[in-house]
């Protein structure tokens, strides 16, 4: 039996069909409800009732709905929660519709293009990738809350990886045919808080995609900056071609792309922002113990985004960076400009995401008024950065654009007391538009005519208690009780009836209600006109607001660097384009404000020239790790433009830092602890430069003790003789401290004192090496039971003197030397690249090696019965 639905369920189902990914929220009067399938799975989401309606043949089918006025905050809910949802509204009066009312889709909320409910400090991003038949990617970027539109190529998977990781979308967007691509499987793996969303391939085909971009920014993509980019290109047209569908509307405030490139920034990959903890806490992944918590002393949110983006991507322009440090300098200096800057600050919303909505056309009256009470204060600033002498200060007031003609017609034309939504009345001044004021008049004239009405009817009937009231149902009614029914008049007209009352009307009150709610209706209407015009007009110049928007936000970034200084006592950092990093008495930026003023131990460090690596030893719970972490930050610091918490430091420009620190799996993805390890040194070794920054701790920990001597020692000698990258390597192998004989190479430690079996820890970085691990002291400490710890000292003891014995056997004899001679294995040996080598090219090798000196045995046992050692060998087998 063919089922047939109402004519509403049909309209439902044709729309529905064009959405099926989505969840479709169908206006129905003052309410959008949801039907079968989303209505289960929106009831469960949203915690909220599931009810049924009559669909025809089928009977009742499912459906919950919300009210249209809170709709806003059950779809962020939803999008939240990684669902799209298709907003479905009534898109013409249904009291002049013949039939159905006509319903469309006017946008789809997905997470990469919400709007509302957002965090404030934080961007929303939408990212388009597209993968070339090099292995190459496009990508593309927009935050449609703001307007930033970017684009870059990137060279492999693994440098996508990390910008995608450091931009942290909310939706990723592929074409259609990666759905089958094992793309898209890697980025479901790696990108574990993102949506992966597909859309036309031909969007991203070149010739659409450039056309798209063209009409989006009102230029051709060469003009924009695009020219030898044709996968970015594809990417920015493939995106843009996605909002128009799901927003249906023009996003005038994408009017610009940025065009970047790693070479301008510091490279950091993932695994060193991580183990930085520049902007997520290892902890759980919170702002607090972060770099960014330190530094950020923002007032606006605008600014908040900009110093997080600073931080992520410090610069590697020398003149960039010198520029930022004399604008924080004048500020740090001037303490009554801080405080004026802060104040004026305090009065700006955040113009980004304004302009944004007023450009969408979501903005309502308040928006309005919020970006005329900021532009009130702006020639304030511009004033006040007028008379900075830094650089950048009058390049930022040059900028700054008070926007007076913006001001003031929403000074003239909206009302301060404007309610939130543009419908609501109200909204525009008095004295604005003469209509409005005659319309406004009228109704309130309207009103005292029914005050007047009261009053007569209530000495005309001698009802004490009569009133007129009003609702939406009924319009004007008198309401009397009923103990006073027997005092009505004949020409009241019965209209209601109450538990305790009736309600009436008569001709003079439906003549003054039909006045009256004519007079509100068409005033109502007018208003919204008047104010959908205004706000259009302001869109004409959401350029504008663009640009004072940003110079705002780099006054506000540039304002909490010198705070910090100022509430950190930080100096400033000498950059330049040398080797050499030497800083003096510095000290962890985050710890020192955990522990607190004068409690954290500072400590210097000089990198670079004749001290290429340092090998760092001493005790566990000593600070190494602190320490190496320290010197990785203020490096940063230095080159986002901050000043650093230290006495003095000379900063050579540093264009990659990579950090090995800690232990940690992926078990999910087949690697164990060690592997991990191994794949994060290999990353570094392939990357880094002379002019990088080196931060490795514990390598080799997590494999057999031999093992993994074996295999830190050849990384230390790789990056001293092959890389030459400035470097910290700490270690617990004490055998490594040997390595002091490569140039270049030095050894430091954390000082301890030792009370007995008690040690004291000093945090106190020197010159020298350590000869123990203090591991029983640190159990100690730990509260391990002293079973335990007295068992584990017998255990030590009887190893120590073992290895004793060992070592004395194998030392030669006073006056004897140990040498190594040449011999053709150990020369071939020294030439081998083995980090350039596959694991069977070096099994060949050693099975030569081994066919070689089988050779060379057999012929010496022929020669005598009196074994002597291989020549060349006796340097590493027995004594010379």
């Amino acid at each position: 039996m063919r089922v047939s639905y109402t004519p509403m369920i049909n309209q439902y189902l044709q729309i529905k069909k064009n959405y099926p990914d989505a969840i479709l929220f169908f206006r129905l009067g003052d309410f959008y409800e949801m039907f079968f399938e989303d209505a289960l799975v929106a009831s469960r989401e949203l915690e909220i009732t599931l009810t049924g309606r009559d669909a025809g043949s089928a009977g009742r089918v499912p459906m919950c709905g919300v009210p249209y006025h809170t709709a806003d905050s059950y779809i962020a809910r939803l999008v939240e929660k990684g669902y799209k949802v298709a907003v479905c509204d009534q898109v013409e009066d249904p009291e002049e519709a013949k039939g159905i009312v006509r319903r469309e889709v006017t946008r789809v909320v997905t997470p990469g293009t919400i709007m509302d409910y957002l965090e404030e400090k934080r961007h929303n991003f939408l990212v388009a990738v597209v993968e070339g038949a090099a292995g190459d990617f496009g990508l593309a970027v927009t935050d449609i809350t703001t307007g930033l539109f970017m684009v870059t190529q990137l060279a492999g998977r693994e440098a996508l990886l990390d910008e995608l990781l450091r931009l942290e979308p909310a939706e990723v967007l592929l074409p259609e045919g990666e759905e089958r691509h094992e793309l898209a499987e890697f980025l479901r793996q790696n990108l574990k808080g993102a949506a992966i969303s597909f859309w036309s391939e031909g969007a991203f085909e070149p010739e659409r995609a450039a056309r798209r971009l063209q009409e989006q920014l009102g230029m051709s993509w060469n003009r924009a900056g695009l020219a030898g980019l044709p996968l970015a290109v594809r990417c920015a047209g493939g995106l843009l071609d996605y909002l128009k569908a799901t927003q249906k509307r023009e996003l005038a405030q994408i009017n610009q792309v940025e065009v970047y490139s790693a070479g301008q920034f510091m490279h950091l990959d993932s695994v060193t922002r991580r183990n930085l903890e520049l902007t997520a806490s290892l902890k759980d992944g919170s702002r607090w113990g972060t770099l960014l918590w330190v530094l950020d002393h923002t007032v606006t949110a605008m600014g908040a985004r900009l110093l997080k983006s600073w931080v992520e991507r410090p610069l590697l322009d020398l003149a960039g960076i010198c520029a930022r440090q004399e604008a924080v300098e004048e500020l740090v200096n001037g303490g009554i400009v801080r405080q004026e800057l802060k104040q004026i600050l305090k009065e700006i919303y955040d113009l980004e995401r304004i302009s944004s909505r007023i450009a969408y056309g979501s903005a309502g009256p308040r928006d309005l008024l919020a970006l005329k009470n900021s532009l009130a204060v702006l020639p304030s600033l511009k004033a006040i950065l007028s008379r900075q002498q830094a650089r950048l200060w009058q390049e930022i007031a040059e900028t700054l654009d008070p926007l007076e003609d913006v001001a003031r017609l929403i000074g003239e034309a909206i009302s301060e007391e404007a309610p939130p939504g543009p419908k609501d009345g109200g909204v525009i001044r008095s004295g604005y538009h003469p209509e409005v004021d005659r319309l406004r008049q009228a109704s309130r004239e309207g009103k005292n005519w029914l005050a007047e009405l009261e009053a007569r009817e209530k000495e005309r009937t001698g009802i004490r208690s009569l009133k007129v009231g009003y609702n939406k149902v009924f319009g004007y009614y008198i309401e009397v009780t009923k103990p006073n029914l027997h005092l009505v008049p004949p020409y009241y007209l019965r209209k209601q009836t109450l538990a305790g009352a009736e309600r009436f009307i008569t001709p003079e009150l439906k003549e003054l209600e039909e006045q009256i709610l004519g007079a509100e209706e068409k005033l109502a209407r007018l208003e919204y006109e008047i104010f959908t015009a205004i706000r259009q007009e302001v869109a004409g110049q959401v350029r504008r607001i663009q640009q004072t928007a940003a110079a705002v936000a780099q006054v506000d970034a540039l304002l909490s660097l010198a705070e910090a200084a100022v509430k950190g006592n930080y100096v400033r950092p000498l950059v330049n384009n040398g080797t050499r990093i030497v800083i003096r008495q510095g000290r962890h930026p985050v710890v020192e404000q955990v522990l607190g003023p004068g409690e954290f131990v500072p400590n210097d460090v000089e990198l670079g020239g004749d001290t290429r690596l340092i090998i760092l030893t001493g005790p566990n719970m000593a600070g190494k790790s602190t320490y190496m972490r320290q010197v990785a930050l203020l490096v940063l610091m230095a080159q986002v433009g901050s000043f650093i918490p230290a006495s003095y430091a000379e900063i050579g420009l540093v264009d990659r830092i990579f950090t090995r620190i800690g232990a940690s799996d992926d078990l999910a993805g087949g690697q164990s602890t060690f592997m991990v390890e191994m794949r994060e040194c290999q990353s570094i070794i392939k990357a880094a430069t002379p002019r990088s920054l080196i931060i490795m701790d514990e390598v080799g920990r997590g494999t057999s003790t031999y093992d993994g001597i074996s295999i830190a020692r050849a990384l230390v000698e790789y990056i001293v003789q092959r890389i030459g990258a400035r470097t910290l390597f700490s270690t617990h192998y004490h055998e490594l401290t040997s390595l002091e004989s490569l140039p270049g190479v030095k050894n430091f430690t954390v000082a301890v004192e030792e009370n007995g079996e008690e040690i004291v820890f000093l945090h106190r970085v020197r010159e020298g090496k350590a000869d123990r691990s203090y591991g029983i002291q640190v159990a100690r400490l730990a509260g391990l039971p002293a079973e335990i710890l007295r068992r584990a000292q017998e255990v030590l003891k009887e190893m120590e003197g073992r290895a004793g014995d060992s070592r004395r056997q194998s030392q030669p004899h006073s006056g004897q030397k140990v040498i190594l001679a040449r011999h053709p294995v150990l020369e071939e040996l020294s030439r081998l690249d083995l980090w350039q080598i596959t694991p069977l090219e070096a099994l060949n090798i050693l099975a030569s090696w081994q066919k070689s000196l089988r050779q060379e045995v057999g012929r010496a046992g022929n020669r005598g019965s009196k074994k002597k050692p291989l020549p060349g060998m006796t340097g590493l087998f027995g004594r010379e």
